[in-house]
């Protein structure tokens, strides 16, 4: 605990905005007992400045330093003065000089001296973390043993780790074996070449770190990272510190595709199978095993509607030949209901459109009479990829035609006949084919089964992943290869579909995590997204009524309980979000430096007036600090302004907010409470995946205690933000003021 903190004040970002001789006299005189040095400094990140700090701290007069200028997110590796020194920072340019309006000179004032006063007792009620140490064991388990996988075992093995690779299989390669060429990887980028499979496994075949167990699966994973225990199915086990997870893909179910035909003609194949055919030497049809010179690839399948399968008379009563089935039978609509089960996958079309272009490129190869054509509405190509589609527009016997499929029929002689309309040409054209190829979807493996199996409280699998087509990343945007379970890193195709390069870097990727994950459990620090955080959730089990829902709600499994209904933490499963402080109705969780009471003291330190249409309301913003308070800052910096009333308090998450923190305001006389937190939802950008969306869920809790107490629920309300919406804060701030402002007072106002 801070007993003996400095105030220090960097005029260079402090001065144009207030006198920092009238704000160093009201610590003096409002903290004098608990700041014996208050200071001011021109330029305070300077080596001046910093010696003045240094040699107070060498002199026992401070204990702990309170910064008073610009944002924490700036100067924050200067402001490190070591581990046994508290450093709390308090926000007076960005969002307290930048913002305030030009006209609202007094009130900045006021807006100053309750941010340092919430710094002050912020600093009193921390104290310094200890973390918690372990044994770590330096061995990193990779399971997957293709292309991801061998890259990533021979990453982690180069980097001094030992390494388990596991494979299902009784031979290492996985898909990467089974390909006849890849797209290209290599200068100059236009033609397809081989895989280089051959030569990856014998490199992993001989590197002494790597261990491989082939024809075995996981059986269970036990333990957190740092100590895991990982056991397979041949009876075998390992000490593990952290696992890359490569098992890549499986092909999606191919009834997805029947309304392209799928199924019932035979010379209907997907890119999958073509790939395997071309491996065998030739591209022969299906039916009689005849050449297919003249193949058809039709790209973005899940545009297709179930009326218009396979070719038929609408409204004739005598379905026509061409119309039935293998069994006689006509096909209805009503067989196709459920158009969402019937999509194929969309994340695939970026890899279905270069596909397409090889296996286009594999007829003409191997037949010199060969035509291939690619029908597509949308053609991806990303990136160095333009060079090889250029290339295939330069061959003749490859033909591209933006184009809608009308119907797919037979013909007599087990050709396709594809009636195109929309297209090029401008009129409907009939194409026929040898044989036709549809994507092949890709689903990881995570999707079907659970492949870690985890022996954690919350199952063997990762959770949710019904929400993201069972892809297992935490956070696309801001946090690849990291799953739901901290540890487990994904790589590959198991992660997103993706071409070997770029498995390639993937496997590096996760690879490098999986290493900083065990370092950092062996420092007892967090891996992320709070990188370096030493600070844990300590619980009060005296008082815990084993209600369990810090361990239901934690969105990474860092909770067992025991048989009672007791939590049993794992401290280097947690992400440090504080979602299970925000859950506890007992709140028995806290950290060192981050507390319900700490919060709640600080809320209660604002100075909030008795007469609001004289001095205005008092609004609360609980911001998260991954996205909203970053936006904040960004949007003063860019010139916006906002509100003199509103007091911003950064949070780690929304998830880690407790009731009791609107309970303080409320009873404060606080007007109003904005909580602003990441986007959740199918559009989610949650650091921590599900702490917007939890709060969101207790505010509706919160809404009911409110309206039984005579306050409007409506003064706490819940707004999502995106980091690079920060121009749409000051709108969404005045929007929220405005309506406090037609309600009126709180009703507990100068109680």
């Amino acid at each position: 605990m801070a007993e003996k903190i400095g105030v220090y004040f960097d005029e260079s970002s402090v001065g144009p905005y207030f006198n920092v001789e009238e704000l160093v006299e009201f610590v003096q005189t409002r903290w004098s007992s608990d700041c014996p040095v208050v200071k001011a400094h021109p330029v305070l990140p300077g080596e001046d400045g910093m010696n003045m700090i240094k040699s107070d701290l060498d002199a026992g007069t401070i204990d702990s330093v309170l910064i008073c200028g610009s944002s924490p997110r700036i100067d924050w590796e200067i402001y490190d003065f070591g581990k046994s020194i508290l450093v709390e920072r308090v926000n007076l340019r960005e969002q307290c000089g930048m913002c305030c309006p030009d006209d609202a000179s007094d009130d900045k004032v006021l807006m100053a001296k309750d941010y340092i006063n919430m710094g002050v007792i912020k600093l009193q009620k921390s104290a310094l973390p200890e973390p918690e140490l372990i044994d770590t064991v330096k061995t990193v388990l990779v399971v997957g043993g293709g292309w991801t996988g061998l890259n990533a075992a021979l990453h982690a093995a180069r980097s001094g780790y030992d390494t388990v690779l596991l494979e299902k299989d009784g031979d290492l390669g996985g898909h990467a074996a089974k390909l006849y060429k890849t797209v290209p990887l290599v200068h100059p980028f236009t033609e397809a070449h081989s895989t280089g499979i051959e030569k990856l496994i014998a490199d992993v075949r001989t590197e002494p770190r790597i261990k491989i167990i082939t024809g075995a699966t996981l059986s269970a994973l036990e333990g957190a990272p740092g100590s895991y225990t990982a056991k397979y199915t041949n009876g075998q086990e390992d000490k593990i510190g952290a696992v890359v997870m490569a098992t890549g893909w499986v092909e999606q179910d191919p009834e997805v595709l029947a309304p392209m035909g799928y199924g019932k003609f035979k010379n209907v194949v997907t890119t999958w199978q073509i790939e395997e055919m071309a491996k065998k030497g030739q591209i022969l049809r299906p039916s009689d095993g005849k050449p297919a010179k003249r193949v058809a690839f039709l790209l973005n399948t899940e545009q297709l509607e179930p009326k218009d399968l396979y070719k038929k008379e609408e409204v004739s009563e005598e379905p026509t030949e061409e119309a039935k089935t293998e069994d006689g039978e006509t096909p209805h609509v009503d067989e196709y209901k459920d158009l969402e089960s019937l999509r194929h996958l969309p994340y695939s079309s970026g890899i279905n459109s270069v596909v397409a272009l090889k296996e286009a490129n594999y007829i003409t190869e191997m037949y010199n009479d060969g035509q291939a054509y690619i029908i597509y509405q949308d053609m991806i190509v990303q990136g160095i990829h333009e060079k090889y589609y250029k290339a295939a527009q330069d061959n003749p016997g490859v033909m591209m035609s933006k184009g809608t499929i009308g119907s797919i029929r037979e013909d007599r002689d087990g050709g396709l006949l594809i009636t195109i309309t929309n297209n090029l040409l401008g009129e409907d054209i009939e194409l026929k084919a040898d044989m036709v190829v549809l994507p092949t979807g890709i689903v990881p493996t995570t999707a079907k089964d659970p492949v870690m199996n985890f022996v954690y409280r919350q199952g063997p699998a990762f959770p949710d992943l019904d929400l993201f087509d069972g892809f297992c990343d935490s956070n696309y945007i801001c946090f690849p290869y990291e799953t739901r379970r901290t540890g487990v890193y994904a790589a590959g195709c198991v992660r997103q579909p993706m071409f070997m390069d770029n498995a390639e870097d993937d496997a590096a990727g996760a690879a490098l995590k999986a290493i900083q994950c065990i370092e950092s459990a062996n420092h007892g620090v967090s891996v992320h997204p709070r990188s370096g955080d030493l600070t844990f959730p300590v619980f009060n089990f005296v008082r815990c009524t084993q209600c369990k829902r810090c361990t239901e709600e934690c969105p990474f499994g860092a909770l067992d309980d025991d048989e009672t209904g007791t939590p049993k933490p794992n401290p280097t499963r947690c992400r440090r979000c504080g979602t299970c402080m925000g859950a506890c109705p007992e709140r028995v969780i806290s950290f060192d430096n981050y507390s319900v009471d700490q919060v709640g003291s600080m809320i209660k330190a604002i100075q909030v007036p008795d007469d609001m249409e004289k001095d205005g309301p008092r609004i609360v913003v609980l911001a998260c600090e991954n996205d909203a308070y970053p936006a904040l800052d960004m949007a003063a910096m860019r010139g916006k302004k906002w509100s003199q009333y509103v007091r911003i308090i950064p949070v780690r998450c929304l998830g880690s907010v407790n009731a009791i923190w609107i309970a303080d305001a409320m009873s404060k006389g606080v007007d109003g409470v904005m909580m602003l937190g990441c986007k959740y939802g199918d559009d989610y950008q949650c650091h921590f995946v599900k702490g917007s969306e939890i709060c969101n869920r207790r505010k509706e809790n919160i809404a009911e205690t409110l309206d039984r107490l005579g306050v409007e629920p409506e003064r706490v309300e819940q707004y999502q933000v995106a980091i690079d919406e920060y121009d749409k804060l000051p709108g969404m701030i005045e929007e929220f003021q405005n309506m406090i402002l037609e309600m009126g007072p709180n009703p507990f106002k100068g109680f």
